[in-house]
C-alpha cells in the first residue's frame, strides 16, 4: 500500500471513530446497533433527532473550514493564512449578530432569518475585499489581497466590538453564538448547509491543478497556461462560500482551516488532489471530537466547541509562527 492509499485509509478510519464516538457518548450512551435497530424508542429518539444531526453538521462545519483552509494557504502561500485571513467569517458574524441585535425575524424566513443574513454578511463582504484589491491592484497580488482582508476584518471587528458594547439583554446570546456551537441546530440547518458545502468544495476541486501550479509562484503557473486572475477569483468564491455557510450555522469557530491544512501538509504532503480531500477528511473528525469534547467535559452543562478549537489551535498557530520567524530568520 502506497503512502497516498494510507492517507485515505487512516483520514476515512478516523472520521469513521469520530462519528462513531460523536453519536454514542453523552450523557445518555447509545448503543451502536441502534443504528439499525430502533427497539429502543428513546435511544433511537436521541440518536436520530439529537446527536446525529449534531455530528454530521459538526462535521461538515469542520470540513468547509479545513478545506477552504487549505485553499487559502496554498493560494496565499502562507502557512498561517485560513478562511478568517479575508474578513469573510467577520463580515458573516456581523450578519448574524445584527440579527440578533436587532431581533430580526422575517416572516418568509423565520429561524433561518439568522442564518441566511449571515450568509449575506459573507458573501457582501468577499465582494467587497475582491472589489478593492482590484481597485488597487489590477493583478491582485497575494499581499494586497491578504492586506485588504485584514483591512476589512479590523474594521468588522470594530462594529462587532461597538454592537456588543451597546447590547443589554441581547448580550449572552451574542456572545454564545460568537464562540460557536453547533448545539441544536437539528437537520433544517443540515439541509441549508449542505448545498453550499457541496458547491464550494467542488469548485476548489476544479482548481487543484491550478492552485499546485500557483505553488511555484504567478508567472510560472501562468507560462503553465494558468489563467490567474480567474482561478484566483474562483478559488476565493469557493472558499468563502464554505466559510460563510459554516459561520452561518455554527458561529465562529476559529483555527480548524488553519491546523488541519497544516497538519495535513506535513504528514502527507503538499499535493493539492490530496491535500483538499485529506483536509476535508480531517476537519470533520476534528470538529466532531472537539464538538464531543465540548459537551461532555463538565457534562451537563456544555461548553462552546469554539473554546476547544482555540485551545487546540492556538498552540499550533504559536508554533507555525515560531517556525515561520526561525526559517526566515536564517
Amino acid at each position: 500500500m502506497n503512502k497516498t492509499a494510507i492517507a485515505y485509509t487512516v483520514s476515512i478510519a478516523t472520521l469513521l471513530v469520530a462519528i462513531w464516538l460523536g453519536v454514542s457518548i453523552g450523557t445518555v450512551k447509545i448503543p451502536i446497533e441502534t443504528l439499525w435497530n430502533d427497539a429502543d424508542a428513546t435511544a433511537s429518539n436521541i440518536l436520530w433527532k439529537i446527536r446525529m444531526p449534531r455530528v454530521l453538521l459538526a462535521g461538515i462545519v469542520g470540513a468547509s473550514l479545513a478545506i477552504s483552509g487549505a485553499a487559502f494557504q496554498g493560494l496565499l502561500k502562507n502557512p498561517l493564512a485560513d478562511p478568517y485571513t479575508l474578513g469573510v467569517s467577520s463580515g458573516a458574524s456581523v450578519g448574524a449578530v445584527i440579527t440578533l441585535f436587532f431581533g430580526i425575524s422575517l416572516p418568509f424566513l423565520g429561524a433561518f432569518t439568522l442564518p441566511v443574513f449571515s450568509m449575506v454578511g459573507a458573501a457582501a463582504t468577499m465582494f467587497l475585499v475582491i472589489g478593492f484589491a482590484r481597485l488597487v491592484d489590477r493583478s491582485m497580488k497575494m499581499e494586497t489581497i491578504i492586506l485588504t482582508g485584514i483591512i476589512f476584518g479590523s474594521f468588522l471587528g470594530s462594529v462587532l466590538s461597538l454592537m456588543i458594547a451597546l447590547t443589554q439583554e441581547e448580550l449572552r446570546q451574542i456572545i454564545g453564538w460568537l464562540l460557536g456551537s453547533v448545539s441544536m441546530r437539528g437537520w433544517k440547518y443540515i439541509t441549508m448547509v449542505l448545498p453550499f458545502f457541496i458547491i464550494g468544495s467542488f469548485i476548489l476541486w476544479l482548481n487543484r491543478r491550478e492552485l499546485n501550479a500557483m505553488l511555484f509562484g504567478e508567472e510560472r503557473a501562468h507560462h503553465l497556461g494558468v489563467n490567474v486572475k480567474r482561478r484566483k477569483m474562483l478559488i476565493l468564491i469557493g472558499g468563502s462560500v464554505l466559510t460563510g455557510s459554516a459561520v452561518a450555522v455554527s458561529g465562529t469557530i476559529g483555527f480548524v482551516g488553519l491546523v488541519v491544512p497544516h497538519m495535513t501538509r506535513l504528514m502527507w504532503g503538499s499535493d493539492h488532489r490530496h491535500v483538499l480531500p485529506l483536509s476535508l477528511f480531517n476537519g470533520a473528525s476534528l470538529l466532531i471530537i472537539c464538538d464531543l469534547v465540548a459537551r461532555t467535559i463538565i457534562s451537563p452543562a456544555e461548553l462552546p466547541v469554539g473554546v476547544i478549537t482555540a485551545f487546540i489551535g492556538a498552540p499550533v498557530f504559536a508554533y507555525i509562527f515560531y517556525k515561520q520567524r526561525r526559517k526566515g530568520a536564517m
